[in-house]
């Protein structure tokens, strides 16, 4: 098991590999498995760029992120242009339905709202969001409502996770309740949260996807 001094250089040392990031900005500390990022960054994309550099390295298991994004004062976007930036990103993509997401900027930070009927519906619409100039951060209250319930998700979502697993997956058990489910079990990485998670929401019919797995050494 890695000790939070171990923690804290394997994730100062990921920042530094991240081309996208400029660690000098970000500050490390390591607590209990908690590794905390601190610091401003220049842009909304940099500081998901950094939560996702320490999201890679191994022993992290949970990340409290205290960084601010800092916008340049000259040539800074207003809200009204980074609201018409949004809504020109939302209708040039394909992938998310015209009309169907609704958004409202407050001092850069954007929040989406609406209905898709796939989870890769939502996260498209946020990742677009995220490279726009100005932007602060992103708050995504797209809902998901799909259309019917595929007959047997649960083997649907198992039969994805023994297919995608890098580990054994059977450390990991759905259950499901209609359109809704239940993640619990044990993973050993973020990525590995992440593929679990994305299996479950790749099931037709998945509504909302709980994860309550727990991260293991």
């Amino acid at each position: 098991m890695k000790t939070d001094a171990q923690r804290q250089d394997g994730v100062m040392a990921e920042l530094e590999w991240e081309p996208s990031v400029h660690a000098a900005q970000i500050g490390v500390e390591a607590q209990g498995g908690v590794v905390t990022l601190a610091g401003e960054v220049d842009s909304y994309a940099e500081k998901c760029s950094a939560e996702r550099a320490a999201q890679r390295v191994s022993g992290v298991k949970a990340l409290a992120v205290e960084m601010t994004v800092k916008i340049p004062g000259y040539g800074k976007p207003t809200d009204a242009d980074i609201a018409r930036s949004v809504q020109t990103a939302l209708r040039s993509t394909t992938i998310v339905p015209a009309d169907s997401v609704k958004v409202m900027v407050e001092h850069g930070w954007v929040t989406l709202s609406g209905e898709v009927d796939w989870k890769y519906k939502k996260q498209t619409a946020s990742e677009v969001v995220r490279y726009l100039a100005g932007v602060t951060g992103v708050s995504d209250q797209i809902d998901v409502k799909p259309g019917v319930v595929a007959g047997d998700v649960k083997s649907d979502i198992e039969a994805a996770l023994k297919r995608r697993a890098r580990t054994d997956a059977r450390d990991v058990v759905v259950d499901v309740h209609g359109a809704d489910v239940t993640l619990t079990g044990t993973v050993h990485s973020w990525s590995e949260r992440e593929l679990a998670t994305d299996s479950a929401w790749g099931a037709p019919g998945v509504r909302n996807v709980v994860d309550k797995m727990t991260l293991v050494d």
